[in-house]
């Protein structure tokens, strides 16, 4: 049991570190979200927190490492300051389960994926009853009512903000553990979706990001359980609608989602997203390799070709669309004819930017097991710079061809480079850096002429504030 201040001390104090993606962050928001509701304060500060709670990915290997290297790092953090508790949240407590605990005992509470609205409880249970942990293998009844997006939130930037539409995945990627640790595809009511945007635009929120494993196969769940409760409706996915009713609250200036899967982005998606003004000129379409016989063993449901028949529809009827994609190079039995035709097809598809990973094996995938097929380490080295080269001249073409243009972007704050100068994003989701004499508050829009690109950023000169941040800061929020 961990020994507490008394009762007339001052709160205890908590900090969250994420590792991994935009659900995991947004799971973070959530979890402070609960401790604010408890009474504990938020620090960055490890030395003051009293309460340390890791929220851990398990997509890569080394998140594996850097869980374990933090949680060593920690000991002597807690062997200082004996009353401070340690935890361990996310996708790899989900699938390690009562093995960090064994690892690692002077931890104090693991929970996994489908249990973050019981994060308090479950701390206030460790205090009384020593070392705990709790994972749920599905989600249950009560987690409808509590999705992470229907629990208290603590946001730092209160005019953007993340909204699960969505929780677990039905694909079975050969080299993806996210339906061990997610769970099967839910989707959240869609009422309760456009309520909580609504909400969230009277507190000054301009911008919201749907969210889910999954977005574009949103809503065939429900329409599924529409039909069998004997409802006549064609069951099929309802992510276009959504976008067009979340588009049209008053308030929400623009409109991200991720991740897709290009095998379900449809036709009256990419209608919802050329018609609603809101709905921002960005699409992150994760290909994963250009080798047909390679996406077949992973599982993705499409060819080169195909894909690059959805692209060019979508950049046809959206104007002035930026596309990002994810790639895996090395994926077991990957052939340099293989890798030759992912080279083609990242010239071919003209990326905005990619985010590139070396593939690495995650215990409980199908992937995981093809061992005899791995790929010699130093020809996935050589192959992974010789796509970064094609991807960022790409690049570089994009963004050259924005100089001398007007950007609206949204102010994100000062540069962490260099201070003096203001970083906004653009509805392209492209990085912009500009000068500005007086200080601009975050969340403000302004008009930027570009100047100057990089393959990664853009530089410009402020030419006049369009639209004044109105949010307030850090709101905690209570949806659905």
């Amino acid at each position: 049991m961990t020994d507490l201040p008394a009762s007339d001390a001052a709160p205890r104090r908590y900090l969250v570190r994420t590792f991994g993606c935009q659900m995991n962050e947004h799971d973070s928001e959530r979890i402070s979200g609960l401790f604010d509701a408890d009474g504990m304060e938020a620090t960055t500060d490890l030395e003051e927190a009293d309460v340390v709670v890791l929220n851990t990915c398990c997509i890569r290997e080394n998140a594996d490492n850097k869980l374990y290297g933090t949680l060593g790092h920690l000991k002597s953090v807690k062997d200082r300051k004996p009353g401070m508790e340690i935890v361990v949240a996310g996708c790899l407590a989900q699938k390690d389960k009562e093995g960090i605990q064994e690892r690692a005992p002077y931890v104090d509470l693991v929970f996994g994926t489908h249990n973050v609205h019981r994060a308090t409880e479950l701390l206030h249970r460790s205090r009384e009853e020593g070392p705990l942990t709790e994972i749920l293998e599905a989600t249950v009844a009560d987690d409808h009512e509590l999705f992470p997006s229907a629990m208290p939130a603590r946001r730092d930037e209160g005019y953007t903000a993340w909204v699960t539409i969505q929780i677990g995945c039905d694909n079975s990627c050969a080299f993806c553990i996210v339906p061990a640790v997610r769970g099967e595809e839910i989707s959240r009511p869609y009422d309760r979706l456009v309520d909580e945007v609504s909400g969230l635009a009277s507190d000054g929120v301009t911008e919201v990001t749907l969210l889910g494993q999954n977005v574009n196969s949103y809503g065939r769940d429900l329409t599924l359980a529409a039909r069998r409760a004997g409802d006549d409706v064609r069951v099929r996915p309802l992510f276009s609608e959504l976008l067009r009713s979340v588009g049209a609250v008053d308030g929400i200036r623009r409109v991200r989602y991720t991740s897709p899967h290009p095998k379900d982005l449809r036709p009256e998606t990419i209608a919802a997203m050329a018609e609603t003004p809101e709905v921002c000129e960005h699409l992150h379409l994760p290909v994963q390799s250009g080798s047909d016989r390679v996406l077949a063993a992973m599982h993705r449901g499409y060819t080169a070709e195909r894909y690059l028949e959805k692209l060019a529809a979508a950049r046809a009827a959206i104007a002035d669309l930026a596309v990002t994609t994810d790639l895996i190079v090395g994926f077991p039995g990957e052939t340099d004819d293989d890798f030759e035709q992912t080279l083609a097809l990242a010239a071919a598809a003209e990326y905005d930017s990619a985010y590139t990973f070396i593939y690495s094996p995650r215990p409980g995938t199908e992937a995981a097991e093809m061992v005899d097929q791995f790929v010699d380490p130093a020809v996935v080295a050589e192959r992974f710079d010789r796509l970064k080269v094609v991807l960022e001249r790409s690049a570089l073409r994009k963004h050259e061809a924005r100089i001398g243009r007007v950007e609206e972007v949204v102010v994100e704050g000062p540069s962490r480079k260099d201070p003096s100068v203001l970083t906004g994003r653009t509805r392209q989701n492209k990085l912009v850096h500009f000068a500005s004499e007086s200080p601009l508050r975050v969340g403000t829009y302004a008009d930027v002429r570009i100047t100057a690109a990089a393959p990664h950023f853009l530089r410009g000169d402020l030419i006049e504030v369009t639209a004044a941040a109105r949010h307030r800061t850090r709101i905690p929020v209570a949806a659905g």
